[in-house]
């Protein structure tokens, strides 16, 4: 759309709202026909949104399962994953915060000497 001239473009979005049902130009209206870009990109559908790493969720997954010992891991830690990676792929605050607490809790046990792999409360 950036080769056509302002006018153009206001004319084209002109044509697009008034084809539009009332019900959808009162949204628009309420939202602000200024700030309306009906010509808009459509943003990545989440199976192809891709981390620093330019991994998939579904390729951080499957990485990660994979690279668990032999361990048979059932459908509630698999959903665990696959949440948290698709929040962190997002950019979510909410999981950052759980990733972020989860490696300094690692770090705790470590400096404690309970080891690499302890997780989850300590009996007595």
């Amino acid at each position: 759309m950036n080769k056509l001239s302002a006018e153009e473009v206001a004319r084209r979005k002109k044509a697009v709202f008034d084809s539009m049902s009332d019900r959808r130009q009162k949204h628009i209206l309420r939202k602000g026909y200024d700030r309306w870009d009906p010509f808009e990109e459509p943003k990545d559908p989440i199976d192809i949104r891709k981390d620093k790493t330019n991994r998939t969720t579904q390729m951080l997954v499957r990485e990660f399962l994979q690279s668990r010992p032999g361990e048979a891991q059932n459908n509630s830690y698999n959903r665990g994953v696959l949440e948290i990676a698709l929040g962190l792929v997002n950019h979510e605050d909410r999981f950052r915060g759980m990733f972020e607490f989860s490696c300094w809790y690692q770090e705790v046990l470590k400096q404690e000497a309970f080891g690499d792999d302890t997780v989850g409360p300590v009996s007595g």
